[in-house]
This record gives C-alpha cells, structure tokens and sequence, in this order.
C-alpha cells in the first residue's frame, strides 16, 4: 500500500477537482466497512457525482472545510487513477508507456533463458532489438 488518496465530497458536481472513484475502477477500499460506513454518514453513495478521489501528492487541493477521508490504494489502483488525473493526450501517451511497460516485463528473463538455451547473443540484439549491453549484463547474472 501506499501514501493515502483522499476521498472527499465537492459542494459544486461541476468542478474540475479529482476523479470520480467510478472512473478509477473498482478500488478494494469502497468495500471496506470503514469507507461504507462515512458514505451513510455523509448520505451519499459511491456513484454520487460530488464523490472525488484524489492521489496523496493532490491532497492540498481538497477544499478546506470538504469531508474528506483518506482511503489506502494498491500502487496498481494508485496508477490508474494518476492516469485517470491527466488530460486525454497525455493520457493516451501514458497509456503508451504503461502497455510498453508490461511488454518489457520479464525482458530479461527471456534474454537469460534464451542464453541458456544456447541462443548467441548477436542473434538476441538481432531477434529482440534490445541494446547489445543489455544482452551482456543478462548474460552476466
């Protein structure tokens, strides 16, 4: 878990402050007894349009005097709703690096099986583009 993200009502549904936690997706802390229980107290739901979710590096931006609970994320949780603050190009850029991100997963790894089973590593640059350097600290491991 992390820093706390802020959960906290807005007076105005219009404003341009957090994310809606709909949008985020299912996050494992809307269940719990704790966010359940200062929803009822506040009488409103977790759809409600005035609910906003901020990350921990956001909470200055929580209007003094909202109620405001701080709720724990997953760094997976955490990311998307980061994701979810920026504007549509940028967000689409992000997406990018995310999706590359999880094809480099396990990158080397594969280099290191490859190199096991007696791949050289010329043909590794050549097969998988990475850098040669790469390639010779997997070999090195």
């Amino acid at each position: 878990m992390t820093d706390d993200a802020y959960l906290f009502l807005l007076d105005d549904a219009s404003a341009q402050l957090g994310v809606s936690p709909a949008a985020v997706g299912e996050l494992a802390c809307m269940e719990t007894p704790a966010v359940r229980a200062w929803l009822d107290a506040q009488g409103t739901t977790p759809t409600s349009p005035h609910l906003r979710l901020l990350p921990p590096e956001e909470r200055a931006a929580v209007p003094e005097g909202a109620e405001r609970l701080p709720v724990p994320l997953s760094e997976e949780e955490l990311t998307l709703l980061r994701h979810r603050m920026v504007p549509e190009p940028l967000a689409r850029v992000e997406q990018e690096l995310l999706d590359y991100r999880d094809c480099a997963d396990g990158r080397d790894g594969l280099i290191g099986k490859a190199l096991a089973a007696g791949v050289a590593p010329h043909r590794i640059v050549e097969l998988t583009g990475v850098d040669p350097a790469t390639v010779t600290a997997a070999a090195s491991r």
